[in-house]
């Protein structure tokens, strides 16, 4: 008899992705968690357009940002991963930003 497949469960907690679906630019891909409740998010083929989506008990709400504004909001909250010694954090959004922000 043969042993079913059990999914790894340390590869799928170490690969979390979060996506939302924004009612006119489909797909959004979260980069990081801003503070309590507010995440970055940018669409997913481009990822050139971001939103600060705001979460709540009366549901979501999307605001456009521009890539600067989002540039500063990762860039702020890379210097708090930094700040309270949270390194597997710091290093993986370090490589988001540099993937989305830096020039080529």
């Amino acid at each position: 008899m043969l042993n079913p497949i059990v999914p790894d469960v340390y590869s799928a907690q170490m690969n979390t992705e979060e996506y939302l679906n924004h009612p006119t630019f489909g797909l959004l891909y979260k980069i990081c968690l801003v503070e309590e409740n507010r995440g970055l998010f940018a669409t997913l083929y481009a990822q050139r357009l971001f939103f600060v989506v705001l979460t709540s008990v009366d549901g979501m709400q999307f605001d456009a940002i521009g890539r600067t504004n989002a540039r500063i909001l990762l860039e702020t909250r890379l210097r708090e991963l930094r700040r309270t010694g949270q390194q597997l954090e710091y290093t993986k959004l370090q490589a988001a930003h540099k993937k989305r922000f830096s020039s080529k």
